[in-house]
């Protein structure tokens, strides 16, 4: 601590090591220690003290005289000085230790054993031959985790002499050779039936592991069998791909590097071959030694305080934590009040000088233990500030920075931040202060620059910091992409802005991630001052990513750009398998502008004079193909060349391809183009279109002409060299099948098609009567009508039209004829020969007619998609009501249509001819929407006229809902009411509700007196009637009324005649409470418009009510 020197309890600086000794020389123990006073040093094995005391190093050395066995044991090491003892861990010395023959026969498995000494740490083994060469493993021979050779099975060449087994000790660094085999391998006839694969490890079908947390640990499966088996690795509880499990060595093991929790489950291993198969399950169960959680820290600590030594362990199973001091339990050291422990807590209380030591916290479980050393110094120093006084520090813009404050002091010194300003620092958020007095300030900004001052409170101790906060480096032109022309320039520019007070920094430029250097020899690379890059003479490999960084001491920022050379010529490469070609187009080079096609192009060279050799395009691929697949000709020599195409061109041809040859075969096709051209009677004259001789497929070609005329079966053929063929004495005009087969030096091509070809014709009649040819004229294969017309009374405009019927039709439809117009027929028959005389002319006239305006137009467009429901006709016209019509195709023809007429909609407007029908508080209005008019969305505007009232406003009504209530309206009072379309007024109106102004009611209705009046003297009149009826039904027998005499009493039909039913034509309707008209159709009709709306299409006429009572005639007319 500074120049002054304090005591110091020992801290261990080098301890021992687990290690396996081959002799005496190689025991060598180390305990180095520091502290003050100067430790001390013993030695404990298997728990007993060994040797005296050393003094300045403790390291143990074996002596020679002494053997080597009786070093063999557990170790550990003390250091001791007066403030404390350190202890080392325990740490094992283990001490050290001909020519084998093996024959099997081939086929068979094997294992080549190897034995090593046994150590604390297991040696590596390598299996060797006596030059020190490594056996090479494969599927087929492997080592195993336990060392052993094993063979799946044997090969003849597995027979040597000199199978080495070398033990390598790591920590001894020693290597001794184990075990020497010969082997021999004997022939045998059983390599060819194979066997079902068996395991040479592990044995049986189920293994359980466990595994340590953090450890490594290998499954493994070693098979056998012929031939050698495949191994495969699964997870039977879940997925082997989430574990860190890695399957390497042939697939015979699979390996967990660093094991985790997650790692435990169940796994299984298939072997498997021609033969069958085997398998092997493995329980994998993970657990961790000790391990530290939390750790106490080593500290200086005053009189008086109470210590908490925070020592947490974790493991499976859970370890146990005890504590020592000095070394010694702290079960054997006298009990104090002020010590108290925990499980992993020891706290002290009220510390003395005499409480300074050293102590151990040690956690241990069944698979280890771990101790930690911990200081506990207490001592009495006064504070002081460690760290600078008057340090500039900078920091960039929105960085973090460290203000170093760093104190010491017994008891701990209480440190204070201050600004210039006198606030304390740690009330900004964005400041933390650690343990020993500095702080960190994190996303400065320009406004935190100034003077910051440390100090110790209660004390006149401070430091002061400087603190200045720079601007960010910024690249303000970044580098473009550029494209470049191979053997062009390019610049890239990288103009920057830095704080003129960071006074160092550079520029570097990068490619692809590799710092590009400048080049002076050659002038290939020049960065200027302003950070500009100049690349010149271009070629393919300067293209790619081009970075520029700007750094200085704070910061450094990055901006990216590229260079893509244009106008490469591909690479070209070729390979073939017999009549199948593989062209690869390279593309390493891909910092070309973005390739859209290939073209390939193909010489062939065998069937072509050497200068009339030509390129001909063959395929054109689109430019993200790497590799394209051609078929050759039979007995052709190629060559191939490439052309990339992009957006700025053509590229050069590619260098063309190295010459491929083709074998020869049989003809793959026989000629096109059979038929007969016979133009002599009695001779057939067979032609076809030559085969290119590309076709030919070997030397030797001929063409194999057959013949037979149509109802023979036996073919008749000739050999010939090149077409035509001619066949003399066939009769006129006689049907023959004809074929022609490519034949060459190694075969016959496929087996032709027949066509049907007639022999030669012979002329036309001298004369031909009747309108038509009858079908009996067999010599004639052609027919031709021709017609003239000519207008009523206009000979000079005389025209002239020819039809031409072929085949043996005997009518024909002519179309396209004038109305009132008279024409002329004649009709003559013509062959290859040549026409005959006309038919005498035919007059006929069209009929009149009127001059017709309409024209309908006709339009068809073709889906091919099967899955499109709809589409949408544009540019129609809106006055033009149109037919659809949808017909359904498939390969076996149309469907019936589906008709439907239709026009388009025109646009909507706000209704013009309203109905109102008025209630109390309420006006209900309704309109009848146009035909074929869209909705269009409107306001009604109303305005009650009365003293200060405003227009007010309904919400949005559509068009098209035909019926809209306006209702909270005040009783009795006049509205206008209005609906504007833009600037113009669509429709207005003025009208009442019903019932008097709210004024004109001071009382209720029920409390006037005339009404209670009038309902009175209407119920004793009632009574009364009644009365006098009931008089005059009981003398009704004592009286005769005469037919003449009318009965006061008509039969009444009370409820159904007087219901609204007779009024309203089947109508539903209901009335609100203040008798507004609420209802709408109850559906006896449709609505005028096809859209479908809440309210009814047209106005109805109020329905007068049903009567409240019974007349009075009906009550009198009853019959008695």
């Amino acid at each position: 601590i500074g120049s002054q020197s304090i005591s110091q309890p020992p801290v261990l600086t080098e301890t021992p090591v687990s290690l396996t000794a081959f002799s005496t020389e190689d025991i060598n123990l180390p305990c180095e220690a520091s502290g003050n006073p100067t430790p001390t040093f013993r030695w404990v094995k298997d728990g007993e003290a060994i040797g005296s005391e050393r003094k300045e190093s403790g390291t143990l050395r074996a002596e020679d005289e002494v053997p080597l066995s009786s070093y063999e044991g557990l170790y550990r090491c003390y250091a001791s000085n007066s403030l404390g003892t350190a202890v080392t861990q325990t740490q094992p010395v283990l001490p050290k230790q001909q020519k084998v023959h093996k024959s099997g026969k081939e086929g068979e498995s094997m294992m080549l054993t190897c034995n090593p000494p046994e150590s604390s740490t297991p040696p590596n083994i390598h299996w060797m031959d006596k030059r020190m060469v490594h056996i090479k493993q494969s599927d087929r021979v492997m080592v195993g985790l336990d060392g052993n050779l094993y063979f799946s099975n044997l090969l003849k060449t597995d027979s040597r002499d000199d199978y080495i087994c070398n033990a390598q000790y790591i920590t001894a660094g020693t290597v001794l050779p184990d075990t020497a085999v010969r082997l021999t391998v004997l022939p045998s006839n059983d390599v060819v039936h194979g066997r079902k694969p068996h395991l040479f490890r592990p044995a049986g079908s189920h293994t359980s592991l466990l595994a340590l947390r953090g450890h490594s640990i290998v499954l493994e499966c070693i098979p056998k069998g012929l031939p050698t088996p495949k191994v495969k690795w699964t997870k039977k509880d879940g997925d082997l791909e989430k574990t860190s499990g890695q399957v390497d060595d042939y697939g015979r093991q699979l390996r967990f590097y660093n094991i985790t929790e997650g790692d435990d489950g169940e796994y299984e291993c298939r072997a498997f071959n021609d033969h069958g198969s085997t398998s092997h399950r493995f329980t994998l169960s993970v657990e961790a030694s000790p391990y530290w959680v939390k750790q106490p820290e080593n500290l200086l600590y005053s009189p008086g305080e109470t210590v908490r030594l925070d020592c947490q362990a974790d493991g499976i199973p859970t370890p146990s934590i005890t504590w020592s001091i000095n070394g010694q339990p702290l079960t054997e050291v006298d009990d104090d009040p002020r010590r108290s422990a925990s499980g992993g807590v020891l706290i002290l209380r009220d510390v003395e000088f005499t409480d300074t030591a050293v102590y151990q916290c040690e956690a241990a479980n069944k698979h280890g233990s771990i101790l930690l050393n911990t200081h506990l110094y207490v001592v009495e120093l006064p504070p002081q500030i460690l760290s600078s006084d008057g340090v500039v520090y900078q920091v960039i813009e929105g960085g973090d920075i460290v203000l170093f404050c760093e104190s010491f002091g017994s008891p701990r010194p209480h440190i204070t931040w201050e600004g210039e300003d006198n606030v304390p620092l740690l009330s900004d958020p964005r400041v933390s202060l650690q343990t020993d007095g500095t702080i960190k300030l994190s996303g400065a900004s320009l406004s935190d620059s100034g003077e910051y001052t440390c100090s110790i409170i209660l004390t006149d101790i401070s430091i002061t910091a400087h603190l200045e906060v720079l601007n960010r480096t910024v690249i303000l032109v970044r580098p473009q992409d550029v494209q470049a022309l191979r053997g062009s320039s390019a610049l890239l520019d990288c103009d920057f802005y830095k704080d003129p007070r960071l006074l160092k920094f550079q520029i570097k430029w990068r490619k692809d991630g590799q710092e590009v250097q400048e080049s002076s020899p050659d002038d290939k690379r020049i960065i200027f001052g302003n950070g500009t890059l100049k690349v010149t003479d271009i070629q393919s490999d300067d293209g790619g990513v081009y970075s520029c960084e700007v750094i200085t001491d704070l910061d450094h920022v990055k901006a990216s750009g590229s260079i893509t050379v244009v106008g490469m010529s591909p690479y070209l490469g070729c390979s073939t398998k017999t009549m199948l070609f593989m062209v690869t187009f390279d593309r390493s080079s891909n910092n070309c502008v973005l390739l859209s096609e290939f073209i390939v192009e193909a010489r062939e060279e065998r069937h072509t004079e050497e200068g009339k050799w030509r390129w001909e395009e063959w395929k054109r691929v689109p430019g993200e193909f790497n590799h394209l697949e051609l078929t050759l000709h039979r007995f052709c020599t190629y060559r191939f060349r490439v052309t990339a195409i992009n957006e700025l061109g053509h590229s050069d041809p590619s260098k063309p391809s190295q010459t491929y040859e083709t074998p020869p075969g049989v003809p793959d096709s026989n000629p096109t183009g059979v038929r007969s051209e016979s133009t002599d009677p009695k001779t057939l004259l067979i032609t076809w279109d030559e085969m290119d001789k590309r076709l030919h497929n070997s030397h030797g070609f001929l063409y194999k002409v057959f013949w037979r005329k149509a109802d023979s079966v036996h073919w008749n053929h000739q050999d010939v060299t090149s077409p035509p063929f001619r066949v003399n004495n066939t009769g006129t005009y006689t049907p023959f099948e004809i074929k022609v087969q490519a034949v060459n030096s190694l075969g016959e091509g496929p087996a032709p098609e027949p066509e049907i070809g007639h022999s030669g014709e012979e002329g036309t009649l001298s004369k031909l009567y009747g309108s038509f040819i009858p079908e009996s004229l067999g010599n004639l294969h052609k027919e031709r009508e021709k017609e003239e017309r000519s207008e009523r009374g206009m000979d000079r405009n005389r025209e002239s039209r020819v039809v031409v019927v072929r085949g043996t039709k005997t009518s024909e439809e002519v179309s396209g004829l004038q109305l009132y117009s008279t024409y002329e027929l004649s009709i003559t028959a013509f062959n290859s020969k040549g026409e005959s005389p006309p038919s005498s002319p035919h007059s006929f006239s069209t009929p009149e007619g009127g001059e017709s305006t309409e024209t309908d137009t006709l339009q068809m467009q073709i889906i091919s998609d099967p899955s499109v429901t709809h589409i949408e006709l544009d540019s129609l016209d809106p006055s033009s009501h149109y037919i659809f019509k949808v017909i359904a195709r498939t390969a076996a023809g149309d469907g019936p249509p589906i008709t439907r007429r239709g026009a388009t909609l025109l646009e909507g407007v706000p209704p013009s001819n309203i109905t109102i029908v008025s209630s109390n508080t309420s006006l209900n209005l309704s309109w009848v929407p146009g035909d074929r008019e869209r909705n269009h969305g409107f306001v009604i505007r109303y305005l009650r006229k009365s003293p200060g009232a405003q227009w007010e406003e309904s919400e949005v009504v559509n068009s098209t809902q035909a019926f809209y209530s306006l209702t909270g309206l005040h009783p009795g009072s006049q509205y206008h009411l209005m609906i504007k379309h833009g600037n113009d007024t669509q429709w207005e109106d003025v009208t009442w509700t019903i019932g008097p102004v709210p004024s004109e009611m001071p009382g209720g209705f029920a409390t006037q007196g005339w009404l209670i009046g009038l309902i009175s003297a209407i119920v004793l009149l009632v009574l009364i009637l009644l009365i006098l009826c009931l008089i005059k039904r009981s003398k009704g027998g004592k009286y005769k009324r005469s037919d003449s005499q009318p009965s006061l009493c008509v039969e009444s039909k009370l409820g159904s005649d007087d219901s609204l039913a007779e009024y309203g034509d089947s109508v539903d309707i209901q009335f609100n409470e203040d008798g507004s008209f609420i209802g709408q159709y109850s559906g006896r009709g449709p609505v005028p418009h096809g859209n479908e709306s809440s309210g009814p299409a047209s106005p109805v006429t109020t329905v007068p009510p049903p009567p409240i009572a019974p007349s009075m005639s009906s009550i009198l007319n009853r019959p008695s």
